[in-house]
């Protein structure tokens, strides 16, 4: 498990393993959001098993699948209500946490500065330059 804290309520990851939710909950975390489409990963770290194994450790789950170059905006809306309604920090995953990192950044457009949605995430190198045009249009 590697967490980067992109900010003291939101972290990314990349995939996370039912074996490490215990440790993700004694970390403070109180949701995972889920940014990977099942069709990219193997059956036991598909949705409703990891819907069952996070719930059954007293997280809240949301399931944001997220398509490598093509994300949507019901994505970008999905992931900003889980942001700002989850009552404690957020992790969410994803193959890399790069899709994570990306769907964090477009839900804060207009709200916070272009150069810090990029530079935050490029700390863990996360290139994230070529959402600049989306960034500052907000």
């Amino acid at each position: 498990m590697d967490i980067r804290a992109l900010t003291p309520t939101y972290a990314v990851s990349p995939q996370i393993d039912p074996g490490d939710l215990p440790a993700i909950k004694a970390a403070g975390y109180a949701a995972v959001i889920n940014n990977r489409p099942d069709a990219e990963i193997p059956g036991h770290l598909q949705t409703e098993a990891m819907r069952a194994a996070v719930e059954a450790v007293g997280l809240v789950y949301v399931v944001n699948p997220v398509v490598s170059g093509a994300i949507t905006e019901e994505n970008v809306a999905t992931q900003r209500l889980a942001m700002q309604t989850t009552p404690g920090p957020v992790l969410a995953y994803c193959a890399s946490g790069n899709r994570s990192s990306v769907v964090w950044a477009l839900a804060q457009a207009g709200e916070k500065p272009a150069d810090e949605l990029i530079g935050v995430p490029a700390q863990f190198g996360y290139a994230l330059e070529w959402l600049r045009p989306a960034l500052e249009r907000g």
